[in-house]
């Protein structure tokens, strides 16, 4: 199948949800292409034919969504995952980084054992919408010496300028306005 069609096809099984979480927002969820063996393996084959040149040590995956995808990727270039968490969800010694939500503040953490040397990452998540957490995410592992070498997402909410926040390169499968 071509790139085209594939995107296509991603696109085409994104599930659009009018009004949710709060009226005159319209949620595209990405539940919808799991829902469809051959978009999935369309979105996966995407994300893979982009990165499988990139010169990376790991791929990180953002809590929660990324952490579907990020192994995928891992798996097909035979590195490894490492996830990023919310406050409290990983043991051992952490590196923390707090940033703001629309709502209030949270805190994203990272285990420290899998971060040590000088190393370069790939983030992975669902959607880059205000920037918050990606750049969270990205300013994260720069505390940890981690070069960011590209950020991944199957949407961008392009209106809210979430890419501003963001000093890496960013990659979208699919765009919104």
């Amino acid at each position: 199948m071509e790139k085209a069609a594939k995107l296509k096809l991603v696109r085409d099984s994104v599930t659009n949800y009018p009004d949710f979480p709060k009226p005159g927002i319209l949620f595209r969820d990405i539940f919808g292409i799991f829902k469809n063996v051959a978009a999935t393996k369309a979105m996966k084959d995407l994300m893979v034919e982009h990165v499988a040149l990139l010169d990376i040590d790991f791929v990180v995956g953002l809590d929660s969504r990324g952490f579907l995808l990020g192994p995928v990727i891992s798996l097909e270039l035979a590195k490894p995952f490492v996830p990023i968490r919310k406050k409290g969800k990983l043991p051992g010694k952490v590196f923390q980084q707090s940033y703001t939500l629309e709502y209030g503040e949270d805190v994203f953490e990272i285990q420290a054992d899998s971060v040590q040397g000088n190393k370069k990452a790939l983030i992975v998540d669902d959607l880059l919408a205000t920037g918050g957490s990606m750049s969270a995410a990205e300013n994260l592992l720069k505390k940890a010496g981690v070069t960011v070498v590209e950020c991944l997402v199957i949407m961008e909410l392009k209106s809210l300028n979430g890419r501003a926040k963001i000093e890496a390169p960013i990659h979208a499968l699919l765009q919104y306005d």
